[in-house]
């Protein structure tokens, strides 16, 4: 079903993981779809793959002036957003005692400042009753060893998704939480050792993992008119790893 038929929707962080299986689903689901990479050889690779709907545009989104460079190619190609997806984020381990000034401004700028500003200056652009989706993550409730600054920033997120919930009669958005646990991901095989893979696993419920797919099909339902009422709430998509 073509829940997102005629939506224009922009997904940061989308050049692989979640964003790239979360602009997928939308472009299945109807969409015209914008999305954003640091990286040109892989958002040009995305692009490529996710075809004529789908259009790439490489912005770092915790630089203000590329994000509005960014809204400014979707201003002029399709007039509006009705989905704002703030997927992009990064996360890097340092064990507690060996954690730097650089780490810290480096996960902030883009999982905090990124996504105030991703939310901001698309604020001209939303349509009336637009989705507004960020990604969050379990770790704002659970975190590991190593990532508490990587955990700190998500949970910022969340409570920025909390007060903007107050803004929607204001501003004619919706704003809601999508927070993945353990997700194969490029990101996550790069961060993560595989015997520690292993050992996560086998801390989920569900024996296993998300894949990506999985957390896109849950962002694409926050994004379609079925949930219309929902505002300011967070959604798990773990397994039960943080539930129980």
């Amino acid at each position: 079903m073509a829940v997102l038929e005629g939506k224009i929707a922009v997904v940061t962080g989308a050049g692989t993981g979640i964003g790239f299986a979360t602009a997928r689903a939308f472009r299945d689901a109807g969409a015209t779809v914008f999305i954003t990479g640091r990286r040109k050889h892989v958002l040009d690779a995305a692009v490529a793959e996710l075809g004529d709907r789908v259009t790439g545009v490489v912005c770092d989104v915790s630089v203000p002036s590329e994000l509005d460079a960014f809204y400014s190619t979707v201003r002029d190609q399709a007039g509006r957003v009705d989905v704002l997806v703030a997927n992009a984020g990064i996360g890097i381990a340092a064990p507690f005692g060996e954690v730097t000034e650089e780490l810290i401004d480096s996960v902030f700028a883009t999982n905090v400042k990124g996504t105030i500003f991703t939310l901001q200056q698309a604020l001209p652009l939303l349509s009336k009753n637009a989705s507004v989706i960020l990604t969050g993550s379990t770790a704002s409730t659970r975190p590991d060893q190593g990532l508490e600054v990587y955990a700190a920033s998500k949970a910022a997120v969340r409570t920025l998704a909390r007060g903007w919930a107050l803004s929607a009669r204001t501003h004619g958005f919706r704003v809601n939480v999508v927070s993945p646990g353990g997700t194969r991901t490029e990101g996550l095989l790069e961060l993560v050792p595989p015997e520690a893979l292993k050992q996560a696993e086998a801390t989920v419920p569900l024996g296993r993992l998300a894949e990506p797919e999985e957390i896109a099909a849950l962002t694409t339902f926050l994004a379609s008119d079925a949930s219309s009422y929902i505002n300011g709430a967070e959604f798990h998509a773990d397994g039960g790893y943080a539930q129980v």
